[in-house]
């Protein structure tokens, strides 16, 4: 029974994100709003079809959290290819940070392209890294959107605790605005890597802000702890 719902929505998720992607072409010669908001089309498709297919219920905690500040950047844990998706549906507008990689993919990368995402070349030292974190004050400052960045530098168990990425503190460092972390159970229901999915509920908990004036090493401690203790809690 899991294989064939996992099969259904397998074919409605891809699909949907290939008919998105074709549709958004027009909407590159257009203001940014315009493919912004397939992006939120897009994440509440994938919340429905896990509940239509899978039975799976998404919760969002703490959602005024998000209001408290009108600027702020967002560090989530990530376990799967849901909150990619589904944070969209509650944070305005993110700018997202990802792998270069994604940007040359036909359709969808153009539209990640014209959202203003900010791409990086893992475990190199390019000209384009060096510039990393210029380019990410530089887009938050000019956008006035928040950043969304994960991290864990990558998708991993939800049972899994890994030391959070240094990057994260001096983006702090850098842009000195509150910071918003999001704990999450995705991984339960959409493993790393898994074919299958599962029924049940996913919690996604927006956190009280960390303010900024910390040390970078403080930050990141901080902000790993309390992710990992409101995960813990959620499970």
């Amino acid at each position: 029974m899991v294989f064939f719902r996992s099969l259904f929505f397998n074919i409605f998720l891809y699909s949907g994100i290939v008919l998105v992607s074709i549709v958004s072409v027009p909407f590159l010669f257009l203001k940014d709003k315009y493919m912004l908001f397939l992006g939120k089309f897009l994440s509440h498709y994938v919340i429905w079809i896990l509940k239509i297919f899978l039975n799976t219920k998404t919760e969002f905690k703490g959602t005024d959290n998000l209001k408290k500040h009108e600027k702020f950047f967002v560090a989530s844990a990530h376990q799967s290819m849901f909150e990619t998706f589904a944070l969209q549906t509650v944070v305005d507008s993110p700018v997202f940070i990802l792998k270069k990689e994604l940007l040359r993919i036909p359709f969808f990368g153009w539209g990640l392209k014209k959202i203003g995402a900010i791409e990086i070349v893992r475990n190199t030292t390019t000209k384009e890294n060096l510039s990393f974190f210029d380019r990410i004050k530089e887009s938050i400052e000019k956008s006035n959107r928040p950043l969304l960045i994960f991290p864990q530098g990558t998708r991993i168990k939800y049972k899994d605790r890994v030391p959070f990425k240094k990057g994260v503190g001096k983006i702090y460092e850098t842009l000195k605005i509150p910071c918003i972390p999001i704990a999450l159970n995705s991984g339960k229901v959409w493993p790393k890597n898994s074919f299958n999915k599962y029924p049940g509920k996913i919690t996604i908990s927006f956190l009280q802000p960390i303010l900024p004036g910390l040390e970078k090493e403080k930050f990141v401690g901080k902000l790993q702890a309390e992710i990992y203790k409101e995960i813990d809690l959620i499970d």
